[in-house]
């Protein structure tokens, strides 16, 4: 638990923080940023790193405590351990990496204000343990707020105080400081850095570039995440979108759209929320209760078999009332019963050759299962499972089993395919309830092997290798394991217990787990190896959201699909009892005709909005699985065909207030086999929505490609692999996402399975 070793206040309401943080100690560089969150119901909150000590293992922050969560982060005292305290995240300021012998012919001039003049300590201390020379100004309402006054004098050649009631140093604002050194004192500088308040930095900018002096700011102040997964930090910078935590957090300040910037600011500035739910239970046992009470008392004690009557036909599985379960979060379906499940089970033909098996992307011995199941095995099916998946409860959940397994079942032919994937879940949560454990009696091999991402292909590789023999350890960046699984898939289809617990089932076989770890800034992937770990696999997924660059993009009340899940899943925005905001209008357009554009109406549905998806071609080229398409149909979502955005539409505070969209037709088939939609010349029109979803896929964030020596990628930033998983560096393998690009949940567990089967033969042959 990162501990607080000391707090100061500063100023009024301002507060310093050493936090014992050894591991961001020793790779925080000037410039980067932690993310932290307080406690079990706090938000996520990004800060710029104002000090570090490798030798004391501490990180320096301090916090101005203005809205609700930095009021709750003030609280905190000497001794008490915040939840979770991330990083370092951001590249380093620029003048890091400049050779020392070009930085010596040049002067700087740092220009803060408030508590931005906090991160410039380490910036000028850079300097001055370098023999480098720097002038800073600060700024402030009046002598009460001037901030680390001794600690920036220490540092610098002169440091120049501007007050905005002259009650202290110089009489006025920052810029004014800047054009009475330049013009009155002939100061010459090279290159200016401010950072502070955003309207500051703005004329900081104006300032400087009338003096033609190259200026450098920070946008921290626009971050909501950090991680790069949300998207929600967009700016513009010379007319191009930036993500302030992917690229920066420092830009060129004269490039920078302030005025666009400063209204994304606000977008969370009451930290309100607009829809909560009181009454949301997180067990899905709760939720599914009265159900798996008749399946508990059939376990195995007087159950009565009953073959499929029709063997043709499928058992119907229960599911919650469509009116019902769009305004609750718990499960949808609701699962089979002992009896139903070994029913069903009696269908399967057990086929000699069967089909459903090369459809499986991890190859499960479905029959075999399913065998077990229709004899009331329960236990056994459950072991049968364990030997080839290790996350059977998801599998059963998400997995598009309808164009894999079941399309290669031979009932469909002349009716339904047996369902396997319900059959898989029902296994997987009898075990839960019945605490089945896999034998882990393992014979151990001294070979250790890093896991990067805890997500569906990083967790089935180190499964699958801990079951082999081998060290592993999972570094994940979020705070909870289960990557996509849990920020991405909401609880109505997959519920957290369920990837709870299968992490805890991995645990049990001896994986080790480092959450808050971001691999590429915390350590890098060659440091690992350095540290002792014989092979890597990368199994980060795709978390960079895409946009479609059209006007009206960067409005407040856009989201990405991962900014919206995220706060949603992973943040829990939509229950009352925990602090992170969500702004959802009366109507909600989702675009994009994904699984994640399923899930993201759904969610909006549940929060009381009016929802539609908008999707460019037909309903038969919807990518989603056609059972979340059904869903979504019964809880009201609205479907716009044939339909493409061209203009988000905002109001003068910067907020969305409608959307201009083209009515399309299908042409020639494109690269990927779909027809092509061709915009119909003079369809336009006008729509109102209060809040846009981008839902168009992600990329991989170039965070671990870009900190790896030697690593082969894509140009869109796929990791290159070979078929065994390999990479360009043959101690590396890669799976997932972060090779594909965003794909379905059992494609990355296959990647992660093929991965370790290569890591294996790779090690026993080193």
């Amino acid at each position: 638990m990162p501990k607080i070793l000391r707090k100061k206040e500063l100023a009024p309401n301002i507060f310093l923080f050493d936090i014992y943080a050894p591991k961001i100690a020793a790779s925080a560089k000037p410039g980067q940023f932690i993310i932290l969150i307080a406690d079990k119901y706090s938000e996520r909150i990004p800060l710029t790193i104002s000090d570090y000590d490798i030798d004391r293992g501490s990180v320096q922050i301090v916090v101005q405590a203005s809205g609700e969560s930095t009021k709750k982060i003030a609280a905190f005292e000497e001794g008490e351990s915040f939840k979770d305290f991330v990083g370092p995240l951001g590249h380093a300021s620029d003048f890091y990496d400049m050779d020392l012998e070009e930085l010596r012919d040049k002067r700087y001039l740092f220009v803060a204000g408030g508590v931005g003049t906090a991160p410039v300590y380490p910036q000028a201390k850079f300097f001055k343990k370098k023999g480098l020379h720097c002038d800073i100004i600060i700024g402030a309402k009046s002598k009460e707020f001037v901030i680390l006054e001794d600690e920036l004098k220490s540092v610098c050649d002169n440091l120049y105080i501007a007050t905005d009631d002259g009650s202290y140093g110089f009489k006025g604002l920052v810029t004014d400081k800047i054009v009475d050194l330049v013009e009155n004192e002939k100061k010459h500088y090279d290159q200016v850095v401010s950072i502070g308040p955003m309207i500051m930095m703005k004329f900081v900018c104006l300032t400087t570039k009338k003096f033609d002096l190259p200026t450098t700011v920070s946008l921290n102040p626009i971050m909501v995440d950090g991680t790069g997964m949300c998207g929600a930090c967009r700016v513009s910078i010379g007319g191009k979108t930036k993500f302030a935590c992917v690229d920066g957090p420092e830009f060129d300040g004269h490039l920078v759209d302030f005025d666009s910037a400063m209204k994304r600011q606000r977008q969370y500035i009451d930290n309100k929320k607009t829809h909560t739910i009181a009454d949301h239970h997180c067990t899905m046992d709760l939720a599914v209760s009265d159900h798996l009470a008749e399946s508990s008392a059939q376990d195995n004690q007087g159950l009565v078999i009953k073959k499929a009557e029709d063997r043709f036909k499928k058992v119907p599985i229960a599911e919650q009332a469509p009116d019902e379960r769009n305004k609750n979060f718990k499960e949808v379906c609701l699962g089979y019963t002992a009896e139903e499940a070994a029913t069903e089970a009696s269908r399967c033909l057990n086929c000699k050759k069967p089909g459903c098996v090369e459809g499986c992307p991890v190859s499960i011995d479905i029959p075999g299962f399913i065998k077990e199941i229709a004899s009331g095995n329960f236990e056994q099916a459950y072991k049968v499972l364990s030997l080839y998946t290790s996350l059977p409860a998801v599998c059963g959940r998400v997995c598009p089993q309808e164009s894999q397994c079941e399309e290669r079942c031979v009932l469909l032919n002349r009716g339904d395919a047996v369902s396997i994937g319900k059959l898989e879940r029902f296994a997987a949560d009898y075990a839960r309830r019945h605490q089945v454990q896999e034998n882990a009696d393992i014979r151990k091999i001294d070979k250790k092997v890093a896991v990067v991402g805890a997500g569906p292909a990083g967790l089935t590789c180190a499964g699958e290798l801990a079951k082999m023999g081998y060290d592993v350890t999972v570094f994940e960046a979020l705070q909870q394991s289960g990557g996509v699984l849990i920020y991405g898939i909401p609880e109505f289809r997959l519920p957290d217990e369920v990837v709870e617990y299968e992490v805890e089932n991995i645990k049990k076989l001896g994986v080790k787990f480092e959450n808050n770890f971001v691999i590429g800034r915390t350590e890098t992937i060659d440091d690992l190896i350095k540290d002792g770990f014989e092979a890597v696999f990368i199994g980060s997924g795709a978390g960079l959201p895409k946009f479609m660059n059209i006007p009206g993009e960067n409005l407040n009340g856009v989201y990405s699909a991962n900014e919206f899940l995220t706060r949603n899943n992973l943040m829990r925005s939509f229950d009352e009892e925990y602090d992170t905001p969500v702004n959802v209008g009366e109507k909600v357009a989702v675009i994009g005709g994904g699984n994640v554009a399923m899930d993201a109406a759904r969610v909006a549905k549940r929060l009381g909005a009016d929802v539609s998806i908008v999707y460019r071609r037909t309903e038969k080229e919807l990518p989603a699985r056609t059972e979340e398409v059904h869903h979504a149909k019964e809880e009201g979502i609205k479907f716009e065909m044939l339909t493409a955005p061209v203009e988000i539409l905002g109001d003068d505070q910067g907020w969305v207030k409608g959307m201009k969209c083209v009515r399309n037709e299908l042409g020639e088939p494109d690269a990927s086999g779909r027809r092509r939609p061709v915009a119909v010349e003079g369809s336009d029109y006008e729509e109102n929505f209060q809040t846009i979803i981008m839902a168009l896929g992600t990329n991989p964030n170039p965070l671990i490609s870009s900190t790896t020596k030697n690593l082969d990628i894509e140009k869109w930033g796929g990791i290159i692999v070979n078929e065994e998983s390999q990479t360009s560096r043959q101690e590396i393998f890669a799976g997932g996402d972060a090779v594909t690009g965003s794909a379905t949940v059992i494609l990355a567990m296959g990647a992660g399975k093929n991965a370790a089967k290569s890591i294996d033969e790779f090690l026993r042959n080193k």
